[in-house]
């Protein structure tokens, strides 16, 4: 039974990593040893591990193998210096000139954009250029109800957060229900104190009947004992 091919990916384990790391390294190293043997060839190889850690092999020698490189095939000295440190090569005046046209367009078509220097604009290219502005538009109102819909997320997990931590409803937790329980709880004390005060006038009357009634008891009783005594006079 053969064996099962391998998935490349990225080796998790550290130490797994540089374990198959050495290996294949070593074995690279010996098949370009072998190729170089075999077929008389040039070979060069430059590797850098994960720690940044430098290996190389060279069949003849780094500087002259990359020379050959960088020469295309020209026998140039080519010095280590001058690789870890390469010499810009200035732009040339056709590299210049293309760079400033470029800008020039590119100035050209941000103006247009903010609906400027339309006057050179055909029909077909100012209606392309309002189909990129619808676009643009829309694309700025899916950004920002992706955002609004974000800030929703981030106030509801704030506010649940906080009914948690406070053993507090969420409802009460906010403005507009704390306002409704104010005014709730003063309406409330309201429609008390005019029930007490009500209470009070309803107590007010039946003591100002009960007096009344007392003293017109008192004078027909007065009333009566004056009739006896006159009677007995005579």
């Amino acid at each position: 039974m053969g064996r099962g091919r391998v998935e490349i990916k990225k080796i998790e384990n550290i130490n797994s990593r540089q374990v198959t790391f050495s290996k294949r390294r070593n074995g690279l190293m010996k098949k370009a040893k072998e190729l170089s043997v075999l077929c008389d060839a040039e070979v060069a190889i430059v590797v850098f591990s994960s720690t940044g850690r430098l290996y190389e092999f060279s069949s003849t020698s780094m500087e002259h193998t990359l020379s050959r490189y960088r020469g295309q095939g020209m026998e140039l000295d080519f010095p280590r210096e001058t690789l870890d440190h390469p010499t810009q090569v200035p732009p040339s005046d056709s590299d210049a000139k293309s760079s400033e046209d470029e800008f020039v367009k590119l100035k050209l078509t941000y103006m247009q954009m903010r609906g400027q220097e339309l006057d050179s604009l055909s029909f077909r290219e100012l209606q392309n250029l309002e189909n990129q502005l619808r676009e643009g538009i829309v694309s700025i109102k899916d950004k920002k109800e992706s955002l609004l819909l974000e800030q929703l997320q981030r106030c509801r997990s704030q506010l649940e957060e906080f009914q948690q931590r406070n053993n507090t409803p969420l409802l009460e937790s906010s403005p507009l229900q704390r306002s409704y329980f104010s005014d709730s709880k003063t309406a409330s004390t309201n429609e008390t104190e005019a029930e007490t005060e009500a209470e009070e006038n309803d107590c007010s009357e039946i003591s100002l009947h009960l007096g009344l009634s007392l003293d017109g008891r008192q004078n027909r009783k007065r009333s009566v004992e004056g009739t006896s005594n006159d009677t007995a006079g005579s």
